[in-house]
């Protein structure tokens, strides 16, 4: 019998992720979404259901979501169901399903409370619109031999 264990959810964090480093030196990251439907019901009324999904990222991954991700941050996240089971102090079985991460993606912009203009460690890759050329580069101008080459 063929099988298929493939999630893939886009929301909004519901805190900040929580990161623990294990004795082996492997980084665990927990971190919980919520994930939001809209519909209608059958008398036309617009309702929206949100679903609370918990998270385990694990080794570079959980590092990079640990310093780039906030409480309220929009996420994408590729991963696998996995059902967490357990007994309680007094003897209760209990299960949750949870979502263990295995690819994710950034959504929306860099977040503009860092200051600086640089927001989110990186820096600008062009320069600023009112900027001029300098000297040295308008001495070495090969900009009309490149503009030839282009096919298009």
């Amino acid at each position: 019998m063929a099988s298929f264990n493939k999630v893939i959810l886009l929301g909004n964090l519901t805190r900040d992720p929580e990161t623990r480093v294990t004795a082996n030196g492997n980084t665990i990251c927990k971190l919980g979404m919520a994930v939001s439907r809209v519909f209608s019901t059958r008398d036309g009324e617009r309702r929206e259901e949100t679903t609370f999904v918990d998270i385990d990222a694990f080794g570079k991954q959980a590092e990079v979501i640990t310093k780039y991700m906030r409480k309220g941050r929009p996420l994408m996240v590729e991963g696998r169901l996995k059902l967490d089971q357990w007994e309680t102090n007094e003897g209760q079985k209990r299960s949750k399903l949870g979502v263990v991460l295995e690819n994710f993606q950034f959504i929306g912009g860099r977040d503009d409370n860092a200051g600086g203009g640089n927001s989110g460690g990186y820096e600008s890759s062009s320069p600023p619109a009112n900027s001029k050329p300098s000297a040295s580069s308008s001495q070495n101008d090969d900009s009309d031999t490149l503009d030839e080459d282009v096919p298009f």
